[in-house]
């Protein structure tokens, strides 16, 4: 499985917008991670690959919206109303195998394949 590849990451004031990117070589199920260092990976965002149905974060629910383009093969990060808080390495992360595909699409394990992360920063 090819790498999926993160972009448009940067630094914004607080109260403004970013989209990210996530370029994959098929349409398969895709979720958004982000980690500040020192802490976990968590989870925020994922969609489906055949329904385009979508889970977040609840904390972040009405703030970020995940979704795919028309050929399935991309996917965006829409953060809105960003918060200091939302600053963290961003990664993008695909599930090719199929082997999790009953589990929901927060479930970590079943993402096969992982960007290099893009970077956010909000400042106050």
């Amino acid at each position: 499985q090819v790498q999926p590849v993160e972009s448009g990451g940067g630094l914004v004031q607080a109260g403004g917008s970013l989209r990210l990117s996530c370029a994959a070589s098929g349409r398969t199920p895709m979720a958004w991670f982000r980690q500040v260092p020192g802490k976990e990976r968590e989870f925020v965002a994922g969609i489906s690959r055949r329904t385009g149905s979508t889970v977040y974060v609840d904390s972040l629910k009405g703030r970020f919206t995940i979704s795919r383009d028309s050929a399935g093969s991309t996917v965006y990060l829409q953060m809105n109303s960003l918060k200091p808080e939302d600053t963290a390495v961003y990664y993008c992360a695909i599930d090719s195998s199929g082997q999790y595909a009953y589990r929901s699409l927060d479930f970590a394990p079943r993402y096969n394949s992982w960007g290099q992360g893009t970077q956010v920063t909000v400042s106050s």
